[in-house]
């Protein structure tokens, strides 16, 4: 019999289809049910890893943060679920607050709830929870004893700091070395303050900062103010996390003239107060979130009507003057316009970020390329000449007679970034980065590792991930140990003995003596699997029948409109509320993972599934298989929402 429909019922309160178009034959669940019993396979419980997770530069343990917040794994009686599931979140990722505010949330792309409505919104509930320790006061646990062990972490951004912060957890001291007059990096200095709230980003710093033994010595630029030799000499081993904060410019003839500018510089002359005001003409040349950072600054700074050379906004970029808080006061509109090399569709900037820019009045134009700029008599580009193009196997191909050309009074260039190594000529890899193994060692040079943006330009969670990763390499160098294969599934897992060793349910000790039957035996963890370190859970193995269609619970944001936009730097994300952060939780689908639905025990024929005892279920062992009853029809595994049970045990 062919299926009743003929139309997808994504987004009109459907969720899931049983049969894709073309089907045309009901399968006789009855033959399934009353023949399963020859297979002789039985459920098993696998814990497997959720595409969430496996998505996540950081490694962050996303599902069970959010099984915390609805409700299902519950807390340590002397803990609210708010600081349980900001401990759980943090145990990869230190700033919560920072992130739910401007990771692009690739966890939320590999969203299994993509299939059946709208992905969770991870990074809302994620903001909620910083905000939430924030307010708090909450602090990091780190243990009273050293190791006697210190670190030279060279760079304060995201994944110095977040080096700094794991290896205080494992008990090793560091002094991390910041060329600026604060920490941050990029959260402070490459994106703007109404994007990552200063008051939220130095909360977070600080309490890295307050675990104890964490030296900053700001202002010192290694290579310049301390020699390589000298770190080596000092210190026991070295972490390498300078980030790039060194632009590119325009790759065509005029791309260096006075007015051309990076846009890492551009940012950092406004997130360092030295830029209050722009041009009346901004061209910026990218298409990826730093670019549309910089038109939304350009938007906001607007511009002054001056003859006076000194007020130019390149000189301020440059840092040979700074610009008057009187200027601000005269400040007129600008027009600011983003030239991208892809369509819109494939932009690397987040489609939210590009949204909003377009309402905050900048002009996007895509598919262009530049070829010249062009220059005045004093050497001043005046005008960028452009070329519609088309990609050929990746690569830009001018289209014949489509130049044009756009007026401009200050062009930033915003087409990637690379790394900045005066003076540490030892360390480049020829290409102005830093080599990393697996381990992200340097190779060749033992002692000395390396993580963030100066490996490969990338996320800031990419660089937080490579941080914590590094750490665990700095910890097995110290212990002399060798160094262990990274899982093929290289996150934060959730660890069922450790969670009934907090329920204070850990297996008894194993007497090692051999004995039949031990079904019921208390020295081990019964018919349950952890595949989590080498398997992710794909929508396919979940019964999404079982998830009706909810919508998200959406953050709210105060975009400025073109014509309020001039001066606007109030933040443009307004939080989800306790309720709300609640509610989105609510809508993870736990793959991989039982989240307590009872489907299982409610459909099992044989009675053969049940539910453990309160006084030892926890989370990951919620109900349990009586085997004697079992038949194998592998119903419990077909209703199971999360894709929790594999019929396999038996073969």
């Amino acid at each position: 019999m062919a299926t009743p429909w003929s139309k997808t019922y994504k987004g009109e309160g459907h969720t899931f289809r049983k049969y894709k178009e073309g089907d045309h034959v009901w399968s006789n669940l009855g033959t399934k049910i009353f023949e399963g019993d020859h297979t002789h396979k039985c459920p098993t419980y696998v814990h497997r890893t959720p595409p969430c997770q496996g998505s996540c530069p950081s490694g962050e343990d996303i599902r069970g943060w959010l099984q915390i917040v609805r409700g299902i794994e519950k807390p340590p009686a002397d803990m609210s679920w708010q600081e349980y599931a900001f401990r759980r979140s943090t145990d990869a990722n230190p700033f919560p607050s920072q992130m739910g505010r401007v990771c692009p949330a690739p966890c939320e792309d590999g969203c299994n709830r993509n299939e059946v409505e709208d992905f969770v919104g991870i990074n809302a509930v994620e903001q909620f929870l910083g905000d939430f320790a924030t307010s708090q006061g909450f602090k990091f646990e780190a243990p009273s004893q050293l190791s006697g062990k210190r670190v030279a972490i060279i760079g304060g951004g995201p994944a110095g700091l977040a080096a700094a912060y794991q290896l205080r957890r494992k008990g090793h001291a560091s002094t991390i070395f910041e060329e600026h007059e604060e920490l941050g990096g990029m959260m402070r200095y490459g994106i703007p303050g109404y994007r990552t709230p200063r008051q939220q980003l130095d909360a977070e710093i600080n309490r890295i900062l307050e675990m104890g033994d964490i030296e900053v010595r700001n202002n010192t630029r290694i290579g310049r103010d301390i020699t390589v030799d000298e770190l080596e000499n000092t210190y026991d081993a070295v972490l390498w996390a300078v980030g790039c904060q060194a632009g590119r410019a325009l790759p065509v003839p005029g791309g260096d003239a006075p007015n051309c500018v990076s846009g890492v510089k551009f940012l950092e002359a406004f997130n360092t107060g030295r830029l209050r005001v722009s041009a009346e003409k901004v061209v910026c040349v990218g298409g990826g979130d730093t670019s549309i950072d910089v038109v939304s600054v350009a938007r906001r700074l607007g511009h002054i009507k001056s003859n006076n050379p000194k007020e130019r906004p390149e000189l301020v970029v440059h840092g040979f003057t700074a610009q008057d808080a009187a200027q601000v006061a005269a400040r007129e509109g600008a027009q600011v316009t983003l030239t991208a090399l892809f369509q819109r569709e494939e932009m690397t900037a987040a489609e939210h970020e590009v949204n909003d820019a377009l309402k905050e009045g900048v002009t996007i134009l895509n598919g262009v390329l530049p070829v010249e700029v062009l220059l005045t008599e004093d050497g001043r580009a005046c005008g960028l000449k452009m070329v519609e193009c088309e990609l050929i196997d990746g690569r830009p191909s001018p289209k014949e007679g489509t130049e044009f050309q756009l007026d401009c009074d200050l062009v930033v260039s915003a087409i990637g970034q690379g790394g900045d190594l005066a003076g540490l000529e030892v360390m480049d890899n020829g290409r102005g980065l830093i080599d990393a193994d697996n381990f992200y060692q340097v190779p060749g040079k033992p002692g000395h590792f390396v993580a963030g943006d100066i490996i490969r330009p990338h996320l800031l969670t990419t660089a937080i991930g490579q941080a914590s990763i590094a750490s665990e390499s700095i910890d097995q160098y110290f212990k002399g140990e060798q160094q262990k294969r990274r899982p093929k599934v290289d996150v934060h897992h959730f660890d069922l003995m450790n969670k009934l060793r907090e329920s204070k349910l850990e297996p008894e000790e194993y007497d090692h003596q051999q004995k039949w039957g031990t079904a019921a035996a208390k020295f081990a963890i019964h018919n349950f699997e952890d595949r989590s370190s080498h398997e992710i859970v794909h929508a396919d193995e979940l019964y999404l029948g079982h998830f009706a269609y909810t919508p998200r619970n959406k953050r709210g944001e105060k975009v400025p409109t073109s014509e309020q936009v001039l001066g606007h730097f109030e933040e443009r994300v307004i939080g989800l509320s306790e309720e709300q952060a609640v509610g989105e939780a609510k809508r993870c689908m736990s793959c991989g993972m039982c989240f307590e639905c009872d489907n299982c025990v409610i459909y099992c024929p044989q009675d053969a599934v049940f539910r453990v005892k309160k006084t030892e279920s926890t989370t990951g062992r919620y109900v349990d298989t009586d085997y004697t009853r079992c038949i194998g029809c592998h119903i419990c595994a077909d209703v199971c929402p999360t894709g929790y049970i594999d019929m396999g045990l038996g073969e």
